[in-house]
Formats: structure tokens, C-alpha cells, sequence
């Protein structure tokens, strides 16, 4: 039988633990209450990273997160060079900046009426040496060639349609004195209805004044016949008149220098045909099927004192 006194001992022991288990417990309920409170009161006091801006935007009362920054409170702005080119860094800048430019141009006005590029104006465009030397850098052949076909396009705008600044952009890459640019008047009868015109065969070259009369020829002062002794030659000056049926229509008054015979009666042919031209526009077709207003660029060419390369006869001559 245990003893009183060791029983109520026992009793006493356990309400202490009790005691201090209730303790402890409300001790940790009271910090699990009051953490929030305490991290709101250390918010303000993070560091600078992560501090948090006091300041409020005045139109909404709402919190700042990252104000405009004043730069009137440094006493130097920071700053770094910036190239002018997007293109300072390549190889080539300068010729980079023309291609990009020239490729807004045409983005801007493709959508413009063009033309054939045979019917498009001839422009004499710079050589590469030229173009490398405007430029001065190293540009490559292909890199050139890009360009020119872009200006090529350009060129095909139409004439009438075509803005002054794609014209701007053309002229700055063509060569100064532009053969293409002069195209002198189209020749016209004078006041005396005679039309004058030139050609040229071999090393001989003709001058042909064109006069509306009764057939009469004279080359150098000099009749027909006198002039050319052999009759393939006097057809061959008179074939213009002779296949559109003029040769009663006209008298012909012509100057040749230069080269033999049969080079001297081509030149008159092509001459006295360019003269009829003047007259005549209408016989163009005519004419041009019987070979007479073509140009014969062809030359001797000597190998030996004294010896000619045979030449083949033009198609238009008749025998």
C-alpha cells in the first residue's frame, strides 16, 4: 500500500508539468501571431537592392516602384560614343550605307509603273575603279554588281511618274559629262526643204545634202558614172532611192573622202538613206529590210603591206 505522502508528491510534480506545457504553448502562439507584424516592421529596412521606395505617383496615390531619375543631381551625365554609320563596323561602311539607302528607295517606290529596259533611258553608270575611288574602300565586283541592278530597277520607273528623289539617287552614281544625257534633235528638212545626213563604210565617209528634183546625182562635183565607173557601184550608191521607187523623186548632192571606191558608194548609200529618212519617215520599215540604214562597223584588216582580208558582201547589195 503506497504511502500518502508519496502520492500527492507525484500529483504536485505532474501540475507542474502542466503548468509549464501550457506555458510554452502560449508563448508560441503569441510569436505566431505577431511574426507578420514584425516582418512588415523590417520591410522598410531591407537593403538597397531591395529597399522599398517611399514615394507615391500623384495622380493615382499608388506606390512608385522605380521613379524617373533626375539627371540634374549628377554632376556629370555618363555617356559612350555611339558611330554615326550602323554600317561603322563592317569592311565596307560608306558602300553599305548607298546599298541600304538605295534598298529603302526602291521598297518605297516599287509599287511604280515601269518600263521595258530597252525602252528605259541609257545612264553611264560608274565604273568599279570610279566607284572605289568616290567611295575609297575595297568594294568587290559581286558586291558592285548588287548595286547596279538596284539602280538598274530604278531606272526602269517610268520617266514621267518617277520622284525627284529616286533622280537624285541615280545621279549621284552616274559619271559626271553622262554620254546617255545629250540626246541632240532629231535632223530636219531647212528652210530650202534640203535634209542632210552622214555615213560611213570602211575608211570612207560620205556627206549627203537631199533635195526633192528630177533624179539628178552628183558625188564630189561629179556625175554618176565619172564618179563610180563600175555599175555595182553606182547601184550601191543609188539603193536607197532605188528600192522605194524615189529615184526620179530626188537629186543628190554628195561629198566622200577617204577609202576605195566600193567603200566610198556604201558610205553614199547609207548617207542618202538617213537623208530620205528626213523626208520620209514612213519608208523606215522599207528600208530597214533592204539593209540600207544598218550600220556596217566592219574594218580591213591588214596582216601584210599590201594585203586585205577578204570581207563577205553585205546582204543588201544586189548583183
Amino acid at each position: 500500500m503506497a504511502c500518502p505522502s508519496s502520492n500527492g508528491l507525484v500529483h504536485a510534480m505532474h501540475s507542474l508539468r502542466q503548468t509549464a506545457q501550457l506555458r510554452s504553448f502560449a508563448q508560441r502562439s503569441v510569436l505566431s501571431a505577431s511574426a507578420p507584424i514584425r516582418h512588415q516592421q523590417r520591410q522598410p529596412a531591407r537593403g538597397y537592392a531591395t529597399e522599398v521606395v517611399e514615394e507615391t505617383d500623384k495622380t493615382t496615390e499608388k506606390p512608385v516602384a522605380a521613379p524617373e531619375i533626375d539627371f540634374s543631381q549628377f554632376k556629370s551625365t555618363p555617356t559612350r560614343i555611339i558611330p554615326v554609320s550602323g554600317a561603322y563596323f563592317s569592311g565596307s561602311p560608306k558602300f553599305i550605307d548607298h546599298l541600304l539607302k538605295l534598298e529603302s528607295i526602291l521598297a518605297k517606290y516599287a509599287p511604280l509603273p515601269t518600263v521595258e529596259p530597252t525602252e528605259a533611258p541609257r545612264m553611264a553608270w560608274f565604273k568599279l575603279p570610279q566607284f572605289r575611288e568616290v567611295v575609297g574602300e575595297p568594294v568587290a565586283t559581286k558586291k558592285y554588281q548588287s548595286l547596279l541592278k538596284i539602280l538598274l530597277r530604278l531606272n526602269r520607273i517610268d520617266q514621267k511618274l518617277m520622284p525627284d528623289e529616286v533622280r537624285d539617287a541615280l545621279a549621284l552614281f552616274t559619271r559626271p559629262g553622262n554620254p546617255y544625257g545629250f540626246q541632240p534633235a532629231p535632223p530636219t528638212v531647212n528652210e530650202n526643204g534640203i535634209s542632210r545626213a552622214k555615213g560611213k563604210r570602211k575608211e570612207a565617209s560620205a556627206v549627203v545634202h537631199l533635195v526633192e528634183g528630177e533624179g539628178e546625182v552628183r558625188v564630189n562635183g561629179k556625175t554618176l558614172v565619172e564618179a563610180f565607173p563600175r555599175v555595182h557601184d553606182r547601184e550601191s550608191a543609188t539603193w536607197a532611192l532605188r528600192c522605194t521607187q524615189r529615184l526620179d523623186k530626188y537629186n543628190v548632192w554628195a561629198t566622200v573622202q577617204g577609202g576605195g571606191n566600193t567603200g566610198q558608194a556604201e558610205a553614199v548609200t547609207l548617207a542618202v538613206a538617213r537623208a530620205l529618212l528626213v523626208h520620209e519617215p514612213a519608208l523606215k520599215p522599207v528600208l530597214r529590210k533592204a539593209g540600207v540604214v544598218t550600220v556596217d562597223a566592219r574594218r580591213v584588216e591588214r596582216k601584210k603591206p599590201g594585203h586585205v582580208k577578204a570581207r563577205k558582201m553585205p546582204t543588201w547589195v544586189k548583183r
